[in-house]
């Protein structure tokens, strides 16, 4: 990785190279991420389908609206990894890469002849992120996996909904970007490694499901010394009391957090009556009360306008929200001001996506174009590979890219 440092417009990694034969979606994410920040990303796509991702969610006009923002700031390229000749052309993109970035079930690239084995001998500094459902190791290594299977094996949904209904699933995919952002940290560290520590090129291993694990909050601690297991609680939070989904009179849901004895102090004065007994002043008193302090509180709740409830809690320091729809979010100015950007796509015209995050004071990262077509850069890139445009051609009718 050698950027130029004169080039911060063009982001921190601009100059790293980066091959992304990924596919949906916390893999090809991973690769956008670094492409916000200057790298230069490559997305190679199978020739007929692309990058299952185009497949998802709403479209105009044959544009995926997801893709525009989950692929932004990379090039496409159209390349049939299961041909031999697609194989030798891969190649001669690693040679001069710096990072891959893949998600096929372990042992798929063996097969195409593109193992670790011939891919260090092509080159050596190369750092390979490797997003599988299970990981490259261990007895499940060989199963497939997307967010929904990731988060049910990962604990998350069994601990998501009510105890007397069904589990349920998240709405976001959380397996996928908690993925995405582990495998972008992990390549900085591995390229850190490699640039400032002189090390050789590696690889990252890295399963779907693993992300969501790192974030369960001790729940395999406390099942293993206490045989504690932790279930189904709603929009109880199982160690904190106050802390839920509320709703007032005039029909609004709010998210309030008053757990904490000072929080739960500035709560109290303001509701009053049952809610100052001096037992509840402390939090193992109201967890251990905790059905009587939410009920109160959410009774309390119910006689209380959204505005003005919020403007009161917000004064005296108590955090709150509303239960922002779609619409709430593309209308609130504070969101507006930080996290969205207006983007005028050629083919879609006006089109609002998140911006980049996070927000750097002296590098930021940017968009710079939205999510390519399939193969919109073929010319380009296998120009570069020293390519005319018969040998380009020649390879399309040959189902080669």
């Amino acid at each position: 990785m050698t950027p130029d440092p004169s080039q911060t417009d063009a982001g921190p990694l601009a100059g790293l190279k980066v091959i992304d034969i990924a596919t949906v979606l916390g893999a090809p994410v991973a690769a956008t991420l670094l492409a916000e920040f200057g790298a230069d990303v490559i997305k190679v796509e199978e020739p007929t389908t692309g990058d299952l991702l185009r497949q998802f969610g709403q479209s105009i006009d044959g544009v995926p609206l997801g893709w525009v923002q989950e692929a932004r700031n990379k090039k496409s390229i159209t390349l049939n990894l299961r041909l031999a000749e697609g194989q030798d052309v891969l190649k001669k993109l690693l040679a001069e890469a710096d990072v891959l970035v893949e998600n096929f079930r372990p042992g798929t690239l063996d097969k195409w002849n593109l193992g670790s084995a011939v891919l260090r001998a092509i080159n050596p500094r190369l750092v390979i992120l490797r997003i599988s459902g299970y990981g490259q190791t261990g007895p499940y290594r060989h199963k497939g996996a997307f967010d929904r299977i990731a988060s049910a094996f990962a604990g998350l949904t069994f601990t998501t909904g009510y105890p007397d209904r069904p589990p349920l699933r998240q709405s976001f995919a959380l397996a996928d970007f908690l993925a995405a952002s582990y495998g972008a940290y992990a390549v900085m560290l591995a390229l850190y490694h490699r640039d400032v520590r002189g090390g050789p090129g590696q690889e990252i291993d890295l399963a779907l499901y693993e992300g969501i694990l790192r974030s369960s909050e001790g729940l395999v601690t406390a099942f293993t010394k206490l045989g504690v297991t932790r279930t189904r609680t709603g929009n109880r939070n199982p160690g904190v009391v106050p802390a839920g989904q509320y709703r007032t009179s005039d029909g609004v849901w709010l998210s309030i957090h008053a757990g904490t004895d000072a929080l739960w102090a500035k709560l109290a004065n303001m509701i009053g009556g049952a809610a100052l007994n001096p037992k509840w002043r402390a939090s193992r008193a109201r967890l251990a009360e905790g059905d009587a302090v939410e009920t109160l509180v959410e009774n309390w709740i119910a006689t209380r306008e959204a505005a003005a409830l919020l403007a009161e809690l917000d004064r005296v320091g108590v955090p709150a929200e509303r239960l922002n729809t779609a619409a709430d979010i593309a209308a609130d100015p504070h969101i507006r001001a930080r996290n969205l950007l207006e983007w005028n796509d050629p083919r879609l015209g006006p089109v609002t996506v998140v911006d980049v995050v996070p927000k750097l004071s002296a590098t930021p990262g940017k968009m710079r174009w939205a999510g390519p077509d399939k193969g919109q850069h073929n010319e380009e890139i296998y120009g570069s590979l020293g390519m005319n445009r018969d040998e380009i051609a020649r390879l399309k009718a040959a189902g080669v890219i």
